[in-house]
């Protein structure tokens, strides 16, 4: 069993990827403040001392503790480390993200003492604390004796007015948190000259508050998050999470996530460039750190090789290389050796570029495309453009981390091989899409889900119980993260929870939407998935279903479109290159006739609800 101690937004992505898995689990929250929809999931209310914690452990047996708390929950992390040390239970930490602190115009202050001083030798004419109602008591020498007005902002319930009153401090002095509100009408209501923050993180709004701040010539002081029990293992998203999750309890998940080569290269091209400018064996990592798209930072495994110098020391090259993890997905590509050699430029003289010009290109085992419509242009590597920028940024944000040096890179060159990328490409679909000489490197999302019909299917019902059980008036059913990010921005009232992945089961999404009741249903689809269902293939995975560049082509005809147009459809490698052909005057024709071949297929499977398909272009452009 799995005890998640949460109250947070990380605790709520927590629960909902635990969710995923379909087991019983345990979310404690200190109150009742957070308002949380837990299907699996079991919620415990009120505060636990390491005592009672550890009874509580003993009791539910349970295996693993995730810490989703608030970073400043000082004495929750300490009885999490402590039960954790007495049980020898492992911890996951799902930390936040956290902006550079040399990016952010602070003062920085490691505690209230010292942010007190601070305040006092500041001497402003309006102070104001966004640190929350339980440091008011905390502040109380600075706020009792101050001959300037203090305000403290707190949550609007009666728990945290009652413990202000308790400390004395006057309620006209009180402001209110209200959630979504710009940051900057409460500082320019009350002009303070100074205010003070906790270094919250991304999450907790740290970076719109110093920038609200900063616009208005506030002086911004900033507590810094007290430092975790170095016991913990540290995750700051949900991918990371499933994964630790995956290999700490390896029965909870029915099936393993694995890496895109994308990521396995981003990792081999990281750690390539630590091995580069660090090459101390002592201090090498065993895990490398990879920016995925969405801004999580995951830690996978590189080893690395191959460092060379040049004789007047301005050119480094380094080698690495990643194991490609499938997890239980049926990947050709599973159990590759994916390298990166990098090599940087360095220069003493000239100025850091902001930012690092990458240049990113393949070698043996990664092909070359040949033809027009793919990610990369004619006779580029097949690096599609996500692991292009995961590379890139993966590199930069190291270089960020590390101790800065009168040498420093100005360029950096990456080269991507694949050894047995050659003779695995050959099984793949590859050779059709125009791409000579090995795999591509490919991703979206960064992570690889297992391609398990029955389970991915029981994930889905599982996710649509979830939707319906919110309330939402509608489901959203998507292909994945990308096309999700667009109806998403098409349905901005929707809960998170009415958005449910389909992958490429659009047919058995539709039967457990009517199996379950769900009344209104939008389908989402991208064009190349559209052309198959449009077809009458309910799953559109290309394990079962190419594209049929037939019936493309009838399809163009009966919208209306000229001998010109059809002639160039011809010579299509991919769906998605018809946004381009197609002229903007017929466009609305052939949308609507795709929606309509598509709607004869999907409609009968939904005979008691109200469905709504979405055809959605490249850029997110929404047809209806």
């Amino acid at each position: 069993m799995i005890l998640i101690l949460g109250g947070t937004t990380e605790g709520r992505i927590a629960a909902k990827t635990l969710e995923e898995a379909g087991q019983s689990f345990y979310y404690s929250t200190r109150g009742d403040g957070q308002e949380l929809t837990l299907y699996h999931g079991i919620r415990q209310q009120g505060g636990m001392d390491a005592d009672a914690l550890e009874q509580f452990c003993l009791q539910k047996d349970i295996r693993l503790l995730v810490d989703a708390a608030h970073p400043f929950a000082v004495q929750l992390h300490r009885n999490v480390a402590e039960v954790s040390r007495c049980l020898s239970i492992p911890v996951i930490r799902f930390e936040r993200l956290y902006p550079p602190r040399e990016d952010c115009p602070v003062i920085w202050c490691d505690n209230y003492w010292e942010a007190m001083e601070q305040i006092r030798y500041l001497h402003p004419t309006s102070f104001l604390a966004l640190t929350g109602v339980q440091s008011i008591e905390k502040l109380a020498p600075l706020w009792k004796e101050a001959d300037f007005p203090c305000h403290f902002r707190i949550l609007d319930r009666d728990s945290s007015r009652l413990l202000a009153d308790r400390q004395g401090f006057p309620r006209e002095r009180l402001c209110y948190y209200h959630e979504n509100e710009d940051e900057g009408l409460l500082l320019e209501q009350l002009h303070p000259d100074v205010i003070l923050l906790k270094e919250s993180g991304l999450s907790g709004g740290f970076k719109e508050k110093v920038e609200a701040a900063s616009a208005l010539g506030i002086q911004v002081l900033a507590l810094r998050r007290p430092v975790l029990p170095t016991s913990f293992v540290t995750v700051t998203g949900r991918h990371g999470l499933r994964r630790k999750v995956e290999q700490l309890l390896p029965d909870f998940y029915p099936q393993h996530t694995g890496l895109t080569t994308g990521t396995c290269a981003t990792a081999a091209a990281v750690a390539a460039t630590w091995e580069a400018l660090y090459p101390d064996v002592n201090n090498r990592p065993d895990e490398f750190p990879v920016v995925l798209p969405d801004g999580e930072i995951l830690f996978v495994p590189a080893r690395t090789s191959l460092r060379t110098v040049s004789a007047d020391g301005l050119t480094i090259h380094a080698s690495a290389s990643v194991i490609k993890d499938a997890g239980d997905d049926p990947d050709i590509t599973d159990g590759l050796v994916i390298e990166a050699s990098v090599t940087l430029h360095l220069s003493a003289g000239l100025p850091v570029p902001t930012p690092l010009p990458v240049h990113i290109d393949g070698g043996f085992g990664v092909g070359r495309v040949t033809l027009p419509g793919l990610d990369a242009a004619v006779g580029e590597a097949a690096i599609n453009a996500t692991p292009r920028r995961m590379i890139a940024t993966g590199i930069r944000h190291l270089l960020t981390t590390l101790p800065v040096s009168e040498l420093h890179p100005i360029h950096a060159d990456v080269c991507i091989s694949v050894p047995e990328g050659e003779e695995i490409a050959r099984r793949t679909f590859n050779p059709r899409l125009g791409i000579v000489g090995g795999i591509s490197i490919i991703g979206t999302s960064g992570i690889v889900k297992p391609f398990s019909t029955e389970a991915f299917i029981s994930s889905i019902a599982k996710s649509m119980d979830v939707a319906r059980a919110t309330g939402s008036p509608r489901i959203v059913i998507n292909s994945g993260a990308k096309s999700e990010r667009f109806v998403r921005a098409y349905y901005p009232d929707l809960p998170p929870q009415a958005f449910v992945h389909y992958g490429n089961f659009i047919g058995e999404t539709l039967k457990l939407a009517d199996n379950l009741g769900i009344s209104r249903i939008t389908l989402g689809v991208m064009i190349g998935k559209a052309v198959k269902l449009a077809e009458g293939h309910l799953d559109t995975h290309s394990r079962q279903v190419t594209m049929n560049r037939d019936f493309i082509l009838s399809m163009v005809r009966e919208a209306g479109c000229g001998e010109d147009v059809v002639r160039q459809v011809e010579h299509i490698t991919l769906a998605r290159e018809l946004w381009d052909l197609i002229p903007t005057s017929i466009l609305p024709a052939f949308t609507q006739t795709v929606l309509r071949h598509c709607y004869r297929y999907c409609a009968p499977l939904l005979p008691h609800g109200e469905l709504t398909i979405l055809l959605i272009s490249e850029d997110g452009k929404i047809y209806v």
